[in-house]
């Protein structure tokens, strides 16, 4: 299995990435076209180096497995591989949403249960029991 080649750290924290086109190619058994093509079509966003050499990251490549993933085991289309993909990030954008929501409604249901076991007097209305007082009736009187 051919080793990925990592740029070296200063080219590396310039460009975020380290993985050159030829490299991933080999270890992924595809011609470097493909990978091209992938980002042709907006699949793929590899990073470019000073000298413009594509340089993929450890999440292009979770993103390149995926994507073989869906091509060659599953016989998506490169359009259908675009709409999923657009279709996960969009679940992921929304599980986080989810949870940070999550947070907030547990740290505001928190927030009354403590304020309601700090009051020291229950807040239960007091009603006096009392009689009504009749109302005066106006009687016409004849005439």
């Amino acid at each position: 299995m051919p080793v990925l080649t990592k740029m070296p750290a200063r080219a590396k924290k310039r460009a975020k990435a380290g993985y050159m086109i030829s490299a991933v190619a080999e270890l992924y058994k595809l011609h470097p076209q493909t990978l091209r093509l992938y980002e042709r079509v907006g699949l793929l966003k590899p990073s470019r180096s000073q000298g413009n050499t594509r340089l993929y990251t450890d999440a292009d490549l979770e993103r390149l497995d995926v994507i073989l993933t869906l091509a060659r085991d599953m016989g998506v289309n490169l359009a259908g591989i675009e709409i999923i993909l657009n279709m996960r990030e969009k679940m992921i954008e929304m599980e986080r949403q989810m949870g940070e929501f999550a947070q907030v409604v547990q740290q505001e249901l928190s927030r009354v249960v403590a304020s309601h076991l700090q009051e020291k007097a229950p807040r239960h209305a007091i009603v006096r029991a009392t009689t009504p007082t009749p109302r005066l009736m106006r009687t016409s009187s004849p005439g």
